[in-house]
């Protein structure tokens, strides 16, 4: 028996080479296309940045220019501080009023039987509002004296308000309890001293 060689020839091995080069060169012309333009993104995003920050050192030398001309202007007048000038500013340091103190000491002087709901600043006149419960044990206008007696004997607030008086008051009733709400103003030394009351 003879035996027989059987070959097989791939024709188209040729025409897949070709396909596999040409997919290649396409996949390394799409990744120097995407690196170029990633590229180009990132130069123009360094570019726009750049110009950001050049407009805000130029900005910042404008404000700067101005401020040393406001400076030159100051001193180029005849007098830094006239003498209206210092008696201005020694009468604000004398007359003003250090708050925080004058709180601090309010609350001090407030006693659990009452309560200050707001107060206002105006016309030189320091006005208290508050409430406080009716016991009837006691006189009405004994806590509102007490009170007053406590903020003309604090130095921290009688220093600047020398006359502290009852302004107002009004009886009320909430959740069947019997309320007082009442006014007290705190003149000031500078409104008295314009009236000629404190010397």
């Amino acid at each position: 028996m003879i035996q027989q060689f059987y070959f097989k020839i791939n024709l188209n091995k040729f025409g897949e080479m070709k396909l596999q080069q040409e997919k290649e060169k396409k996949t390394f012309i799409g990744a120097i296309l995407l690196f170029g333009i990633g590229t180009i993104i990132l130069f123009s995003l360094v570019l726009y940045m750049d110009s950001l920050l050049a407009k805000k050192v130029q900005n910042r030398i404008k404000f700067l220019n101005e401020t040393e001309l406001q400076i030159a202007s100051y001193q180029k007048s005849t007098e830094f501080l006239s003498s209206n000038d210092l008696d201005l500013l020694a009468k604000t340091f004398t007359d003003r009023i250090f708050w925080a103190k004058k709180l601090v000491a309010l609350s001090q002087e407030i006693d659990n039987k009452m309560a200050i709901t707001q107060f206002s600043y105006k016309s030189n006149v320091l006005s208290l509002y508050g409430v406080t419960s009716i016991d009837k044990n006691q006189r009405e206008f004994d806590l509102i004296d007490q009170f007053i007696a406590k903020l003309k004997a604090n130095p921290q607030i009688s220093l600047d308000f020398p006359e502290i008086k009852y302004a107002r008051a009004s009886r009320d009733k909430v959740k069947d309890t019997d309320i007082l709400r009442f006014q007290i103003d705190c003149v000031s030394r500078d409104f008295l001293n314009r009236k000629g009351g404190v010397k």
